[in-house]
């Protein structure tokens, strides 16, 4: 996949984070729970990624390799859970902007040292001045975004 493809993939992907908490959301008001919100969301993806997959030809016979996988490996499905819940708890209190101004700002502080150690085999990307000159300008971000 080319660069700018990929770039156009993750802004889509961005702009999705706060279409799904609005409607999880809603869902939420509806069965008065964001567990119950998070745990139907999360049913839902499953099910679309069954028909994806089998609609695509994807083989399902390396599910056997995941027997294999390190137990931190398990653990995506736990922060994902984490974070849908999390977020349709607090946009309700916050508003959507401010949710996800500081979840940005929380993801940019993870990704530093993520990128510098290289978290689980990933490259090495180290901390500098630029780096946390951006961090710095998320936060200013999110100081602008709870004024006003």
């Amino acid at each position: 996949m080319n660069y700018i493809l990929c770039l156009i993939l993750a802004l889509l992907a961005g702009a999705m984070m706060p279409t799904q908490t609005a409607i999880n959301n809603k869902l939420a008001t509806v069965v008065q729970s964001p567990v119950l919100s998070a745990f139907i969301s999360f049913a839902v993806g499953l099910v679309a990624l069954f028909i994806f997959i089998v609609a695509s030809g994807t083989s399902f016979s390396n599910l056997s390799y995941s027997k294999n996988a390190p137990p931190v490996a398990w653990l995506g499905g736990l922060c994902g859970a984490f974070f849908v819940t999390a977020v349709v708890t607090v946009v309700p209190r916050l508003g959507v902007a401010l949710t996800f101004s500081i979840l940005i700002l929380g993801q940019m502080i993870a990704t530093l040292p993520i990128d510098h150690f290289g978290f689980l085999g990933l490259p090495v990307k180290e901390i500098n001045v630029p780096r946390i000159l951006g961090v710095l300008l998320v936060i200013a971000g999110v100081v602008i975004i709870r004024k006003f």
